[in-house]
């Protein structure tokens, strides 16, 4: 039996909308506690600045992508660089972003930690899902 490969999470690294803060701590939350050996980071910066190690491991293996905003940074630049996205999510598809505040493009506040749960949730049974398919 082949072992199942690792998902790719690459997540917003933007700092211009709370939805990249809000991003960062959902996939923080499924790398750590949710899928830990189920799932790698990629670090987006690196990747879009030429990463031959990021980049190799997203030709290979199936990524998410999560996007705090429309200008969907992560999912246009894996795509444009390696291959597209098994998943890509956009935070603004979901019905609490607009009722996010300014401020927590620098801290999560109490208002949107169901966000972040609901997220993080959703990228858990997105890599459930590749994991199972892979088989």
């Amino acid at each position: 039996m082949s072992e199942l490969p690792k998902v790719g999470i690459i997540s917003c690294s933007g700092e211009d909308c709370p939805g990249g803060n809000i991003s960062r701590e959902a996939t923080l939350k499924v790398l750590h506690d949710l899928r830990p050996e189920e799932t790698a980071t990629i670090c987006l910066p690196l990747f879009l600045a030429g990463g031959e190690g990021e980049r190799g491991f997203a030709k290979r293996f199936p990524t998410i992508t999560v996007d705090g905003c429309g200008k969907l940074c992560a999912a246009i630049g894996t795509t444009r660089f390696s291959n597209k996205p098994s998943v890509e999510i956009n935070l603004e598809d979901y019905p609490d972003f607009s009722t996010l505040k300014t401020e927590e493009k620098w801290h999560i506040q109490e208002s949107s930690s169901n966000l972040v749960e609901k997220l993080a949730t959703d990228i858990a049974n997105h890599v459930d899902k590749i994991r199972n398919t892979s088989e």
